[in-house]
């Protein structure tokens, strides 16, 4: 029965198992922010000394993009989902035991690792099975499990934390992923998944498309912009005399913005891709221009609104874009793009620190608009005159 239900869940889109595993590796990762403080109180260790368990999970996340879709073009998406859910299960269950700082680092780090697999095997995997004209709709389920795990770490995760235990918070995670690895056992491999290949075949196909390294731009830019800078809303808020809390909890409309819109994209993914593209950049545009006109709690409510819808609309078709671009090497194409998309954000991240440090905050987010206009442009035009390769 189980094998029946994963089957007819797979021919009219995403495995619920697969949506599930996408929240699950948003939530595990946007859930050590709000921890910082109880656990370096926990421990008795400097703040400085916690942080790392954050900075060095991302890092591990986003470097492992790369090598965990060669591994899956090579050996499957199955073997490398449920292989990575597993260990994920592992190194998180030893976080919750985690007796010091040190040994918590090593483990977040390996969870972090693990734990990147998660969304490019799994936008690969619907690139395999959806048919490119209904694989947006598809996506867009993806997308909601990423806003709703986002969401809902940022505003549990220190809740629980303070209240219960951070431990917990760390259990929590492992625990589910050790069931999706069970939930999966008996998932098939997509039809589409390819045979053996090296790691330098792989790399081949995907650059000798020259579209791919217009794609791989792409994501590098909209990293910067739309997740780099997404960033500095609260610290600007927080500026202008809102306490942490209340931050989080008006910055916790971005994940609002994303449902909604995630819905509403569901409806018209049928439009033409370079028409939902431009909507999202739009969306992104005016939402920085907001909160540049004024960083009160109504201007970066709303910017943290669109950006909702600009991440729905844009990035959606960005990922549906990057599902097209190598057959051959799918998983290769998909995982680079993300890894794209996180370096930008680390380089936004970084070129807005000194801005935000002296809290010009508003030139900060002017000029996050302004990059989102040629993102939009650029992007929009040469997805109109994208073709697809044939495979």
């Amino acid at each position: 029965m189980v094998e029946m239900a994963q089957k007819e869940e797979a021919a009219v889109g995403v495995p619920r198992a697969f949506v599930l595993a996408c929240f699950l590796s948003n939530f595990d990762r946007f859930a050590i922010t709000p921890m910082l403080l109880v656990i370096a109180a926990g421990l008795q260790v400097p703040l400085a000394s916690v942080v790392l368990t954050a900075s060095g999970y991302f890092f591990a996340y986003g470097l492992a993009q790369p090598v965990w879709g060669m591994l899956s073009d090579r050996y499957g998406r199955m073997r490398v989902i449920r292989l990575t859910l597993a260990l994920t299960a592992v190194c998180g269950a030893l976080s919750a035991f985690a007796p010091n700082v040190a040994t918590l680092v090593v483990l977040r780090v390996a969870t972090g690792a693990f734990f990147g697999a998660i969304v490019p095997t799994s936008l690969t995997y619907v690139g395999d099975t959806v048919p490119v004209q209904t694989r947006q709709r598809a996506l867009s389920d993806l997308q909601l499990a990423l806003a709703i795990g986002t969401a809902l770490a940022t505003v549990v995760a220190g809740g629980i934390a303070q209240l219960i235990s951070w431990r917990v918070m760390f259990a929590l995670p492992a625990v589910l992923a050790a069931v999706l690895v069970v939930w999966l056992r008996n998932m098939p491999e997509p039809a589409k998944a390819q045979a053996a290949r090296g790691p330098a075949q792989q790399l081949a196909t995907v650059f000798k498309q020259r579209w791919s390294w217009l794609v791989m731009a792409l994501g590098l830019v909209e990293g910067a912009v739309l997740l780099g800078c997404f960033t500095f809303l609260a610290p600007a808020l927080e500026h202008e005399g809102l306490t942490s809390i209340g931050a989080g909890t008006v910055t916790a409309l971005y994940g609002v913005g994303t449902l909604v819109f995630s819905r509403v994209l569901k409806r018209v993914a049928l439009r033409a891709a370079w028409q939902l593209l431009v909507t999202g950049g739009i969306m992104v545009t005016v939402g920085f221009a907001a909160c540049a006109i004024s960083q009160s709690v109504v201007g970066i409510g709303i910017a943290a609104v669109l950006l909702g819808g600009g991440w729905a609309f844009m990035h959606s078709s960005l990922q549906t874009w990057a599902t097209t671009l190598a057959p051959a090497a799918r998983g290769t194409a998909v995982s680079l793009f993300v890894a794209a998309l996180f370096v930008g954000s680390a380089i936004g991240s970084a070129l807005g620190g000194p801005l935000a440090d002296s809290g010009s905050y508003g030139p900060l987010f002017a000029l996050a608009a302004l990059v989102a206009v040629p993102l939009t442009v650029v992007g929009g035009v040469a997805r109109r005159r994208y073709v697809p390769p044939q495979g």
